[in-house]
């Protein structure tokens, strides 16, 4: 099965130009390298209401089955990836986003302030990760080996898991 995703930087000075997006680029050739082809790429404010319309244009109207986010997951005041993708999604994969954080943490003990969240919309998996591109690399190379296998199942996939 082919994969789709998206990918959305979260980033005030981003979103005005006022910074390169390396986070965002680091995510598609990670993607790509994984063989997972990146449909649709947003750069946006940190501002929630857009967040969350952005979150569910992407799940709901573009029907994409993985959506990335890059920024806005730890705990200055603008930080509000997190909250906006609680709102929007049906269910948490705590797994998911506790697997990044472990792994994060054995480089970093920043590691731990961060609230990046991973949850299903429809049959979307939205997975929050940090906004350096450094932070991107270590989070998302603990997921890709499972994304694939979350994203069809999401998606309907039936078949029984191997044991």
């Amino acid at each position: 099965m082919e994969i789709h995703a998206g990918v959305i930087t979260i980033s005030d000075k981003g979103s005005r130009g006022e910074r390169e997006d390396r986070s965002g680029p680091e995510i598609i050739a990670m993607l790509k390298d994984a063989g997972i082809d990146v449909v649709c790429i947003k750069i946006i404010p940190d501002e929630k209401d857009l967040i969350k319309e952005t979150l569910i244009a992407f799940a709901d109207k573009k029907n994409i089955p993985l959506i990335l986010t890059t920024g806005g997951t730890g705990v200055s005041p603008r930080d509000v990836t997190p909250d906006a993708t609680l709102e929007v999604i049906d269910k948490e994969v705590p797994g998911m986003a506790e697997a990044m954080r472990q792994a994060s943490a054995a480089i970093t003990p920043h590691a731990m302030i961060s609230r990046a969240v991973v949850g299903i919309r429809g049959r979307s998996l939205i997975v929050n990760l940090p906004g350096s591109p450094k932070a991107v690399r270590e989070n998302l190379a603990m997921l890709l080996p499972a994304l694939p296998h979350a994203v069809e199942k999401i998606m309907g996939d039936d078949a029984e898991c191997a044991s």
